[in-house]
């Protein structure tokens, strides 16, 4: 392998030159308290620190960022920490989805314009994880991702708790008159105890572990706990190995290939991923030139059972018990027959070296393909008259009597309007109905939110109702379950087949063999559309008109039409004056 010398690195176009410019650039490097030897010949590493005081899941960045340093001082590199958009899944409004795309482009501009020769970035919490790696792929330069890591298990009355999936069960419990306020108070202390992201195998723990699978993350970083020591290794690790990876000249494009994007998709149906999976892995195969699309997904459905015993497609364990029963190495040795071996990873060896000899602890929490706790894979999707270019469902995490349904539709147009409705106990509503969200895809939202998991109706949670039909053009979060259709294409906001749906109307689905319609005759489906009125935008001005004007479907990755690969060179560098 030709490895560069100091005098390439793309850096030295700030520092090396005899110029007035680079006087600038050195003097103000010295301005900082450094010595031309503490940069002079050693590679520039810019580590992306999504650390925020409104981002719970990454509060071990401010310290942590610190560990990566130290890596990258010890492998003889210079280290220079960039903040990032944080893009919390808990506290920001309307939806993180519709900033991850600003995210991208934070980074991708952060990268082109600074004097860096290789990147570590740090993310962890759902949209961090695409969007820095959306950014880094389309900037080029050599990058590795440092997950924040899943936080420790939770703990109420002596029973585990998981993020977002017990929120949900118990909240149900709460509206049934089942746990008083006091209990409820105690469930919204225990569930989340140290900093990291959800540890159920929500869209963080998915996104993480799919980041490792591409071959951008060391081998097992994407499950280590937050809280656990050994992700403070990992984190000088990281900062180690960019620094070699700069010298190698190994780029997200030399690792980023079709094989590295199958290998991800085979890894997230074994580990009963969350739906938001298809959206980015989509829009990061496509930012890395690879044309990836839904029936990707679809053929490793049929192939690649869960065993993946975490929640919610589970029913016992969470990531700490993932990560100690052998983690993604384990889980990806035993379904060898089905990942692409030889490709490379940031480690600069290929997939297969990294998992030789990898071991499974506890084959209860990570199963063998013979004993899965779901047949095929943890995502379905779905097409049909309503759906014409798909829609995706988790049938491993929705009661099975669903997966094959008939029922009239139930419509609402907005999320307040639902949520008024679902708490009426009047309410005309049986367990059979299909309850519709629309209005609420990637321009509809505006952004796409996580509203599929719609509400069971009051009414019937208090007659033990915990799972119904549900569709809508929005996402749900990973930690979600129960019989939702989701991302819907094209939506309901652009004149979709959802936006014709009226109440009443029979809708009928069929997993097995994937498809979703509503019952009524082409006629009637034409005459529908032929009054429909498009609603009125939500931005008139700035970022949010932006996204609208020019955010693709969920079918297409619902990125920015303009961030595609084939719209210019995705590398241009900075012209240094």
């Amino acid at each position: 392998m030709t490895r560069k010398t100091p005098d390439q690195l793309r850096s030295a176009r700030w520092f090396a030159p005899d110029d007035l410019r680079a006087f600038g650039h050195r003097s103000r490097a010295m301005q900082q308290g450094y010595a031309p030897e503490e940069w002079k010949g050693r590679p520039v590493i810019a580590i992306l620190n999504t650390w925020s005081e409104a981002q719970p899941c990454h509060m071990h960045f401010k310290t942590r960022v610190d560990d990566v340093k130290r890596g990258i001082l010890m492998a003889g590199g210079f280290p220079m920490e960039l903040p990032a958009l944080s893009l919390s899944e808990s506290f920001l409004k309307p939806t993180t989805m519709l900033y991850r795309n600003m995210l991208a482009m934070d980074a991708e501009e952060l990268l082109r314009g600074h004097p860096v020769d290789g990147v570590v970035l740090m993310g962890g919490c759902d949209k961090t994880t695409p969007g820095l790696l959306l950014g880094a792929t389309s900037a080029g330069y050599p990058a590795i991702y440092l997950p924040a890591g899943p936080m420790l298990r939770g703990n109420w009355k002596g029973k585990t708790l998981g993020s977002g999936s017990d929120g949900w069960k118990y909240w149900d419990e709460r509206r049934a008159g089942n746990i008083s306020e006091k209990e409820w108070l105690e469930v919204e202390g225990g569930i989340a105890r140290s900093y990291g992201t959800c540890m159920t195998m929500g869209t963080a723990s998915t996104m993480t572990a799919i980041a490792e699978s591409i071959g951008m993350s060391l081998p097992g970083a994407s499950s280590i706990p937050a809280a656990d020591a050994g992700h403070i290794r990992m984190a000088s690790a990281c900062g180690r190995r960019i620094v070699e990876m700069v010298w190698e000249d190994l780029t997200p494009a030399k690792i980023q290939t079709r094989k590295s994007f199958e290998n991800a998709i085979t890894v997230a149906m074994a580990m009963g991923c969350s739906t938001n999976a298809i959206i980015h892995l989509i829009a990061q195969a496509r930012r890395a030139g690879q044309d990836i699309g839904l029936n990707d997904f679809e053929i490793a459905s049929r192939k690649v059972p869960v065993i993946a015993n975490v929640r919610p497609s589970g029913d016992t364990y969470l990531m700490e018990d993932f990560y100690y029963a052998g983690g993604l190495p384990g889980l990806m040795g035993r379904i060898k027959e089905h990942l692409h071996l030889d490709v490379m990873t940031v480690t600069g060896k290929t997939l297969g070296e990294n998992i030789a000899g990898a071991e499974v602890y506890n084959s209860d929490v990570i199963r063998t393909v013979d004993d899965p706790i779901y047949a095929e894979g943890a995502l379905a999707v779905l097409k049909g008259n309503l759906a014409p270019d798909g829609c995706v469902i988790k049938p491993s995490a929705c009661d099975p009597r669903f997966l094959k349904h008939t029922g009239p539709a139930l419509v609402f147009d907005d999320y307040p309007s639902m949520k008024k409705a679902v708490d009426d106990e009047s309410l005309d509503v049986t367990a059979d109905h299909v309850l519709i969200l629309r209005n609420a895809g990637p321009q509809g939202g505006p952004g796409m939110p996580e509203w599929g998991m719609l509400p069971i109706p009051k009414k019937l949670v208090k007659q033990g109702v915990r799972d119904m039909v549900r569709i809508s053009d929005a996402r749900m979060s990973g930690t979600s379950y129960g019989a939702c259709i989701l991302h819907v294409a094209p939506e309901s906001f652009i004149g979709g087949p959802l936006a014709l749906v009226q109440n009443g109307d029979m809708i009928t689905l069929d997993v097995d063999a994937r498809t979703i319609n509503l019952d009524i005759s082409d006629a009637e489906m034409e005459k529908r559309r032929a009054a429909w009125v498009a609603p009125e935008r939500n931005y008139e001005r700035g970022y949010g008109w932006m996204f609208s004007k020019h955010i693709q479907q969920a079918n297409e990755g619902c990125d920015f039409d303009f961030l595609r690969t084939d719209f210019g060179a995705p590398v241009k560098e900075p012209a240094i004056y």
